[in-house]
């Protein structure tokens, strides 16, 4: 019979499991870790990928992330988990954990993966929430460092949808150091939690947070400028609702004008092409999507890293 441990494993439901330290030591460990390559740091280790939606870049990345440590991975389905509904979140949780070591989940509601924490006795990790995609920001935050060389002071300007993943990026802006302007149109505004605790760590990084309706306000001399889907996975029945909303928020080439000379463009992808970015920006030299997509699998390696590193 198994013995459970009575050390608390780490999870990882939002970006602010991490301390704004821990948070620079992963990026860097995800620079070093991108020149490596194949290495055995998690040799024997094996890793549940629980999906309630589809991935293309989340299920690879983190895939190939534990792979490329040594370790293995098993991919479970909705129907194979159907998780709450074939079988409780906290049977789920504590079965899963006599089986592997780590559980990466990709979900529609922050609650499931909190309950998964609570009953796991192996780490836990938010690939997508309806809350938070913190995994997302790490990847975000290692490109825009590999690219300008630092983080600290930099403008992001983010245009759209107050959505988890500005949830998580305003977070790990905020911590790092890196100033965040969003425009939302006032009924897709970020969540009031998330900005009162990201202008907690501003106070302490010295980072500048600017909410505003008005995305050439925001852009103003931004070093980057991000964009999301203004439909996410699940509010298919809102699109047209959305695109009426959000039609004055496409990242384009006179809204870039605003920018600085040398900014960067960034999607962390599906795109919508001629809905929330212009149709061929994401090809132009000033967009580093692509090397943000590759930087998921380097980022989770890094943290993966964290997650077993002992105290």
């Amino acid at each position: 019979m198994m013995v459970k441990t009575e050390t608390k494993p780490k999870h990882f439901l939002t970006v602010t499991d991490l301390t704004p330290n821990e948070l620079q030591a992963v990026l860097d460990a995800a620079v070093e870790l991108k020149t490596r390559g194949w290495i055995t740091t998690l040799k024997n280790k094996t890793m549940a990928l629980v999906f309630e939606k589809p991935s293309l870049r989340t299920r690879v990345s983190f895939e190939v992330a534990m792979r490329q440590l040594g370790g293995q991975s098993l991919y479970l389905s909705p129907e194979e988990v159907g998780l709450g509904k074939r079988e409780s979140i906290a049977d789920v949780a504590r079965v899963l954990s006599r089986f592997v070591d780590v559980i990466v989940v990709r979900t529609f509601a922050q609650h499931n993966l909190e309950v998964l924490a609570e009953y796991a006795s192996v780490p836990v990790i938010n690939a997508l929430s309806d809350y938070e995609h913190p995994c997302q920001a790490l990847a975000d935050l290692l490109t825009i460092y590999e690219i300008k060389g630092k983080l600290k002071w930099l403008t992001l300007a983010y245009i759209g949808d107050g959505n988890n993943v500005a949830n998580s990026l305003m977070l790990a802006c905020a911590m790092a150091g890196v100033n965040f302007n969003i425009a939302s149109p006032k009924e897709y505004t970020i969540d009031t939690s998330i900005l009162k605790k990201a202008q907690t760590y501003a106070k302490t990084s010295g980072a500048k947070i600017f909410c505003t309706e008005d995305p050439q306000a925001a852009a103003k001399d931004a070093d980057v400028i991000y964009t999301d889907t203004w439909t996410s996975m699940g509010q298919e029945a809102e699109a047209a609702v959305r695109r009426k909303a959000f039609a004055e928020y496409q990242v384009n080439e006179k809204l870039l004008s605003f920018t600085r000379n040398n900014s960067i463009v960034m999607h962390c992808l599906p795109a919508h092409h001629g809905e929330e970015v212009a149709v061929g920006l994401l090809d132009s030299p000033r967009s580093v999507v692509f090397d943000q997509a590759e930087n998921r699998m380097h980022a989770q390696k890094a943290l993966l890293a964290w997650i077993f590193a002992k105290k």
